[in-house]
């Protein structure tokens, strides 16, 4: 057994054909826009691509969805008779992605064992989700994997690390001499340049030992003051819905395994891309909200009533700005708050409002469009600050899982794009 829940993996690779065309970003992206994908279908056209092996999520909720996936998998299984996807046993991957805003994003690529993981609320484990798991979400994408021979990641999974020991280091140019290049390609749409470089047997077994040590109790405790707290070493970054398919399919296939095929059965690993928390190229942007359908007044009322000693104006605790009709502008401050993040005292009311009162609330990115969306009457908008990377960990760590929409993390054709495969059968 690996030291820690993230370990090399049979990585599959393409072969004989146009990276370009091969990579395609995550299904979860453009899905209110299906001109996107119809220009890629129309760019890929008959090339070798993963386009032909994801189903975007924009079709999830299409009447021939069945046909799709057994069309994905059938190509899957073609691609893999015919040759094109090859195998790189025991392997670890470091990639650098450049993105359209010049920045370099790097990650690991290798797989975590689903053992340790939940997307429970609450859950223990040292995998976590960082928001709230949409659990209707998991069965429309379980018919997706049930029966797919293999998957294809575009899940990024956090490492808290500010000193930048882990992954930076293996970007020098020293360490990459002790690398052998894997791929190097342009992406489609405005995606940028990625590539992968394969880490020697060494430094993959001193990453190993490097997270090993993230995961170490009293270290834990000491970091986030949170002794008698289990340990969170891996927080979900992006494609959390993924990752939880893939624990939904393992949990249901466990229980026609013998002990010894549970161990080493292929389904119960997910590949993935392990990111710093910290690297410089990973933004997080505020998410505001906007409700609709409600009376300002008594919902300024029923905030100040919520909280005791909730006061207009500035002071100790979770200030939160509002936004009114006509442009006037004002702060709440909630002292003494619970919740870690003003988003968490905020979120927390407005869910029980709106089940109380009626309204609509929807989750607005710029403070300009926020303005501009409450000049109808009957709204109102709150603006929050953008959570700190500091903030991340411990949030999970005492709150369980930030609030929906806390926070945004790059733009859509800056997100994960499919090259890399991986058995599952």
């Amino acid at each position: 057994m690996s030291k820690t829940a993230f370990s090399p993996a049979n990585i599959l690779l393409p072969r004989e054909c146009g990276l370009t065309k091969w990579a395609v970003v995550a299904c979860d992206q453009y899905t209110s826009q299906p001109e996107y994908w119809e220009r890629v279908d129309k760019y890929v056209g008959d090339a070798p691509s993963t386009l032909r092996l994801i189903l975007p999520e924009s079709k999830l909720e299409s009447d021939n969805v069945d046909q799709e996936i057994q069309k994905i998998n059938h190509t899957m299984e073609q691609y893999l008779a015919d040759g094109r996807l090859q195998e790189l046993e025991d392997a670890m991957l470091l990639l650098e992605r450049k993105l359209s805003n010049g920045k370099t994003r790097l990650g690991l690529l290798g797989k975590l064992d689903l053992e340790q993981y939940s997307y429970e609320k609450g859950s223990g484990t040292p995998i976590r989700a960082t928001e709230g798991t949409v659990l209707s979400r998991i069965p429309p994408r379980m018919k997706v994997r049930r029966n797919a021979p293999i998957e294809l990641p575009h899940i990024m999974v956090l490492i808290d690390d500010p000193q930048k020991e882990i992954i930076e280091p293996l970007a020098t140019d020293k360490a990459k001499k002790e690398m052998s290049g894997v791929y190097m390609t342009s992406l489609m749409e405005r995606g940028g340049r990625i590539a992968a470089h394969l880490l020697s047997k060494k430094q993959a077994e001193k990453v190993e030992d490097q997270l090993a040590a993230l995961g170490d109790p009293q270290r834990f405790a000491e970091t986030y003051h949170a002794e008698g707290k289990p340990v969170l070493v891996y927080a979900m970054g992006d494609g959390n819905h993924s990752l939880a398919t893939a624990k939904a399919c393992w949990e249901e296939l466990k229980p026609t395994l013998s002990p010894e095929e549970q161990l080493t059965h292929p389904a119960r690993y997910a590949l993935v891309e392990l990111v710093n928390l910290y690297d410089d190229s990973l933004e997080f942007e505020a998410i505001h909200r906007v409700l609709f359908g409600v009376d300002p007044k008594k919902l300024m009322a029923d905030f100040l009533a919520a909280y005791p000693g909730a006061h207009y104006g500035e002071g100790e605790g979770h200030q939160i700005t509002y936004v009114l009709p006509g442009g006037e502008k004002g702060v709440v401050t909630v002292p003494n708050p619970t919740a870690q993040l003003e988003v968490g005292t905020l979120q927390t009311f407005l869910d029980k409002y709106l089940e109380e009162n009626g309204g609509k609330i929807d989750y607005i990115h710029g403070e300009d469009v926020v303005e501009s969306l409450v000049s109808q009457p009957d709204s109102i908008g709150f603006l929050l600050p953008s959570m700190t990377k500091d903030q991340l960990f411990p949030t999970v760590i005492f709150d369980g899982a930030l609030p929906r929409k806390t926070f945004s993390m790059g733009e859509a054709h800056d997100k994960r794009f499919y090259m890399e495969a991986r058995k599952i059968k």
